[in-house]
């Protein structure tokens, strides 16, 4: 069983199935397009054909701090009908849960419907026998008996006219007393029994898998006295897989059930530089409680393969904050990026002229040719491996008023120069290599190849810079004039 299915930050996924065919989707904060679609038949293979979140005018995303904007998507199917709730957190623009449509999950999905209150989070829609449908979602708790004290909550959704309609019911606070921020709550059915499936802990190392049932979808519900049901907490810090939680089930068309979930690999002194990705794990039933894993207990990792040298789909790339599609121009056969350079700096909140991918591999490279006698009215262009505003690399050819390439960190907010290398005339190539946590920025001209600095990668990890995300691999301008990238890739082995 290949684990993770999804490499990368791709955290926090739904699933559904609709014949043979799955659909899968992830929370991306504050990149754009947002919301990514992936296809499976298999529940192993996944292919991209979308995101939900793919227009300017859909979400104003333009102020969102790192780590906010887009949480925790759910996506179902009925009658006919793709829905994808969500939540979008901080900023200056219109924060809350929302719900899109689409008669096609690849697109195109329609412009978001407000569902109120601005304080939860992670909603989820369920379809019952009877033909009612309830959104769950979790907030904190109004009177908290405890700190971070969270309540999962339940209200019917009319699906005609997109609304919340009803009272609304409090289903749980969590399996354990004190336990903190219980979350991600999914709603299922089984025989005569309505499960509500949540998560609590927190989203890294204390995250923790819990259940509880009831014969009425507004409960009372009675949590599984083996509860928490899946956790990697008790395996210790240097266990391979770390963070495991956020499931969403699915059945199989020959009735097998399998969880979707969140987890990550820490290396390199439990730092999880490539986020929390998407796993999959088996479910069994007994006694009408769902066992995850059955047998271990444990989510198994089986890392991705190497790949060749290869141009990202362009269904990777992602920008921040901005739709303007005039702001990047991805060619995958021509191995060409072309940007829009612009004044914002990566260490500020805005829409700096970035665009990336994620990093999926412990080990790999990510690179790019830039000629420097093109870069009329561009301050200095070229690599960018970024975590956060305040936590991130640039690796830049500046053409003037002295060729050469320089790599900055800027770490919790404090920008370092760390290395420079004198260049000629003519394209460079400026690529950084990842061995574990060391990170190697080289540039290339000709037959000359220099190491211009290594670098400890932890301090990208969310154990070191806090949020939720992990190393996107990028290319960077800052000034005016397009700026562009040839013979652009990605690599693992």
């Amino acid at each position: 069983m290949p684990n993770p299915v999804l490499a990368g930050t791709y955290p926090d996924p739904s699933v559904e199935r609709v014949g043979d065919d799955y659909y899968l989707v992830t929370s991306t904060f504050e990149y754009f397009p947002g919301l990514p679609v992936f296809h499976s038949t298999d529940l192993e293979s996944w292919r991209q054909v979308g995101h939900v979140i793919d227009r300017a005018d859909q979400l104003d995303l333009s102020t969102v701090p790192s780590s906010g904007g887009l949480f925790a998507p759910t996506i179902r199917h009925h009658g006919g009908i793709w829905y994808v709730v969500c939540t979008v957190v901080g900023g200056t623009g219109r924060t809350g849960s929302f719900v899109v449509t689409a008669s096609d999950p690849a697109g195109t999905w329609s412009d978001p419907v407000w569902l109120g209150d601005a304080t939860s989070i992670d909603p989820s829609l369920f379809f019952d026998d009877d033909g009612r449908v309830w959104l769950t979602a979790a907030r904190p708790s109004a009177e908290p008996a405890w700190p971070d004290q969270t309540d999962v909550w339940v209200r019917e959704f009319a699906p005609a006219t997109l609304t919340l309609v009803g009272d609304e019911t409090v289903l749980w606070h969590g399996a354990l007393v004190g336990a903190v921020w219980a979350e991600g709550p999914h709603l299922y059915r089984r025989g005569g029994w309505y499960y509500l499936l949540a998560s609590e802990g927190g989203t890294e190392f204390t995250h923790a898998v819990s259940v509880a049932r009831s014969r009425d979808v507004v409960g009372p519900y009675v949590g599984n006295p083996a509860n928490p049901v899946l956790t990697h907490r008790h395996l210790g810090r240097d266990y391979p897989v770390a963070n495991v939680g956020h499931p969403d089930l699915v059945v199989a068309p020959d009735g097998d059930w399998v969880a979707l979930l969140l987890a990550s690999r820490p290396y390199g002194g439990h730092h999880a530089n490539l986020g929390r990705e998407t796993f999959r794990v088996p479910v069994s039933w007994e006694d009408d409680w769902p066992v995850f894993a059955p047998g271990t207990g444990v989510v198994p990792a089986d890392p991705p393969r190497a790949v060749a040298l290869h141009m990202p789909r362009t269904l990777e790339w992602t920008q921040l904050r901005t739709g303007d599609p005039a702001f990047a121009r991805v060619d995958v056969t021509a191995r060409r990026v072309t940007l829009r350079a612009s004044a914002a700096p990566l260490a500020e909140i805005g829409t700096p002229a970035f665009v990336g991918v994620r990093q999926r591999h412990i080990d790999c490279s990510f690179g790019a040719t830039v000629d420097g006698d093109m870069l009329r009215g561009t301050d200095a262009a070229g690599p960018a491996v970024r975590q956060s505003e305040s936590d991130h690399l640039t690796f830049t050819l500046a053409a003037y008023p002295l060729r050469r390439v320089t790599l900055t960190r800027t770490r919790r907010g404090v920008a370092e120069v760390l290395g420079e290398v004198a260049v000629g005339p003519g394209p460079v190539t400026l690529s950084v290599e990842t061995h574990g946590q060391r990170y190697e920025f080289w540039a290339a001209q000709g037959a000359r190849r220099e190491l211009c600095a290594a670098v400890d990668g932890s301090f990208l990890s969310s154990q070191s810079a806090g949020g939720f995300l992990g190393v996107w691999l990028g290319l960077f301008a800052r000034g005016g004039g397009p700026v562009v990238f040839d013979e652009v890739g990605y690599a693992a082995g």
